[in-house]
């Protein structure tokens, strides 16, 4: 299954990790439908696992500073 990076509705400060509960910037959409969301860190260290389960992932990780 291939991963694809979409635009969506953009992520806000009031989403959390659902790993750590820190700021999200990453949304990850499965197949099922369920959606979990994570902060820069926690999707760095899952990427090659989220890249393999993941129908959409949707990264805003660049608007970090």
């Amino acid at each position: 299954m291939s991963t694809t990076v979409i635009e969506g509705a953009e992520l806000t400060a009031a989403d959390r990790c659902d790993r750590c509960g820190a700021q999200a910037y990453v949304r990850v959409t499965l197949a099922s439908g369920f959606e979990l969301l994570f902060c820069a860190h926690h999707s760095k260290e899952h990427a090659d696992k989220l890249r393999q389960v993941a129908l959409q992932i949707h990264d805003e990780s660049e608007r970090i500073k």
